[in-house]
C-alpha cells in the first residue's frame, strides 16, 4: 500500500470515531489546540522565518511572501480563531423537521459530516490550524497537503494539533499531513475516490485549475478574488474613499482585496482627483480606461478587454462608466464571483445591486475586506468558495456538513 493510500485510509477510519464525538469533548480538545499554538509561538516563528527567507531567495512574489509569513500577531489570530470555533454551536446531529406524511411517517433532516476533507494549498500555513480545527469540530477527518514553500511551518503547526489529539486518546490521523510536496503524490491524492469525500484547493489560479482539471474527487473551488468597488452617482464620496483605501491598501495579497474601481461619470470629476492623490500617497499603480485616465498623473491606459486582473499588490484597474447598468455589465464580465461592493445612499439601487450581482458576498457601503469567515461570525474559515455546490462564500462549520434524511415510523409499509 502506498503512502498516500495509507494516509487516506487512516484518515477515513479515524473520521468514523470523530463523527459521534460529543460537543463538550470537541471543545475541550479545541481549547487545548489553541493553547498549544499560543504556547509554542516562538517555535512556530522560528521555523517560519527560515521558510520566508528561503522563499525570498527563491524569488517568491510579495503576495506569496505575505501569505507565507506568520508574525506573533497572526499566530495569536490562529489561536483566537480556534477559540471562536469553540463558541459556535456544533452543527453535527442537528435536526430539522420537514413534514409528517399522511401515513404518519415523520420526515426530518439531520446534519452530518462530509467525511474526509482534503486541503491542497500553497504558502498559507495558517490554513493548517484553521482547517484542522474546523474539520475537527464539524466531525471531519482532514488531509493537509501544503506547498513546499510552507511545508515545515505547516508540519510544525500540525504536529502540535496531533500532539493534542494523542493526549486526549484520539487518533492523530484525524489531522493528517502529506510530508512530501511531490506533484506525483498530489495526483495520487486526487484519485482516492473511495476515502476522500471532497478536495478544497487554495492558492494561485494555476494550482486551482490543475486540481479542478485533474481530480477524480469532487472539488470545491476557492478561486481568485477580482473584487470591485462601484461608486454610484449618489455615493457619499468620503465614505467611498475610505472603502477604497481599506479594500485596496490594508492588505494587498489577499483574495478579498479590491482589484477594480468602477465610478459613475456623474461624480468622476469630484471623486477621481481624490483617488489620484491617495494613489500617489500610497504608491498605488493605476490602470484605467481613457475616461478615467485623464484624472490621474501617471495612469496606464488599458482597453476594455484588459480589465479583470488579480494584482495582489498596490495596483488597481479603474473604469468610469456612463450609468448604473454599465457598471453592472462591467462587474458581470470581469468579476470572479468573490466580493462586490456598492457605495451609494440610494437604497433602491443598493438593494437591486445585491440581487443582481452574482458574487459570494455583495456589500452595501462596507469594505470588501469583510468577506472573511471571522468577520462574518463564522470563526475561522476553510476558505471562500466561488462555486455554488455545495457552498458559496466563506466556509465555516455548517458548510463542512451536509444533511441526510432521518425517517421515523411505527411499522408503516409501502403499499
Amino acid at each position: 500500500m502506498s503512502l498516500i493510500t495509507q494516509i487516506a485510509n487512516d484518515t477515513a477510519n479515524a473520521a468514523k470515531t470523530l463523527a459521534i464525538l460529543d460537543e463538550a469533548t470537541k471543545n475541550k480538545v479545541l481549547a487545548a489546540m489553541a493553547a498549544a499554538i499560543r504556547d509554542n509561538q516562538d517555535e512556530i516563528v522560528k521555523v517560519n522565518t527560515k521558510e520566508v527567507a528561503e522563499g525570498k531567495q527563491a524569488g517568491l512574489d510579495d503576495a506569496m511572501l505575505d501569505r507565507l509569513t506568520l508574525t506573533p500577531a497572526r499566530i495569536e489570530d490562529m489561536a483566537a480563531g480556534i477559540e471562536t470555533i469553540i463558541e459556535l454551536a456544533d452543527p453535527v446531529g442537528q435536526e430539522r423537521s420537514i413534514m409528517e406524511r399522511p401515513n404518519g411517517l415523520q420526515i426530518n433532516k439531520m446534519r452530518v459530516p462530509l467525511g474526509v476533507v482534503c486541503m491542497i494549498y500553497e504558502a498559507r500555513p495558517n490554513v493548517t490550524a484553521d482547517a484542522g480545527a474546523l474539520c475537527f469540530k464539524s466531525g471531519n477527518g482532514v488531509i493537509l497537503r501544503g506547498g513546499k514553500e510552507a511545508l515545515q511551518t505547516s508540519m510544525a503547526i500540525a504536529g502540535l494539533l496531533q500532539q493534542v489529539l494523542r493526549e486526549h486518546d484520539l487518533p492523530e490521523a484525524l489531522i493528517s499531513v502529506i510530508p512530501d510536496p511531490d506533484r506525483a503524490l498530489m495526483q495520487e491524492l486526487m484519485e482516492q475516490v473511495d476515502t476522500i469525500d471532497v478536495i478544497i484547493p487554495r492558492g494561485g489560479e494555476g494550482l486551482i485549475r490543475y486540481v479542478t482539471d485533474n481530480s477524480k474527487v469532487p472539488v470545491i473551488q476557492h478561486f481568485k478574488g477580482v473584487c470591485h468597488l462601484y461608486v454610484d452617482k449618489d455615493a457619499d464620496l468620503d465614505m467611498a474613499l475610505e472603502l477604497l483605501i481599506n479594500g485596496k491598501t490594508q492588505r494587498t495579497g489577499v483574495c478579498n482585496a479590491l482589484e477594480g474601481l468602477v465610478v459613475h461619470q456623474a461624480i468622476a470629476g469630484d471623486f477621481l482627483p481624490r483617488v489620484n492623490k491617495m494613489c500617489q500617497e500610497k504608491g498605488v499603480t493605476v490602470h484605467a480606461n481613457e475616461a478615467a485616465a485623464s484624472y490621474f498623473d501617471n495612469a496606464d491606459v488599458i482597453g476594455d478587454d484588459e480589465f479583470g486582473e488579480e494584482y495582489l499588490g498596490l495596483e488597481i484597474a479603474i473604469r468610469v462608466v456612463k450609468d448604473y447598468d454599465e457598471a453592472l455589465s462591467h462587474i458581470h464580465k470581469f468579476g470572479s464571483h468573490h466580493t462586490e461592493v456598492i457605495c451609494t445612499q440610494n437604497m433602491d439601487a443598493a438593494k437591486h445591486f445585491q440581487r443582481a450581482v452574482d458574487a459570494s458576498a455583495v456589500m452595501i457601503n462596507a469594505s470588501s475586506r469583510f468577506n472573511d469567515g471571522s468577520q462574518l461570525g463564522l470563526g475561522a474559515e476553510i476558505g471562500i468558495a466561488t462555486t455554488k455546490l455545495h457552498a458559496y462564500g466563506p466556509m465555516g462549520l455548517e458548510s463542512l456538513t451536509t444533511e441526510k434524511y432521518v425517517v421515523t415510523g411505527n411499522g408503516q409499509i409501502r403499499e
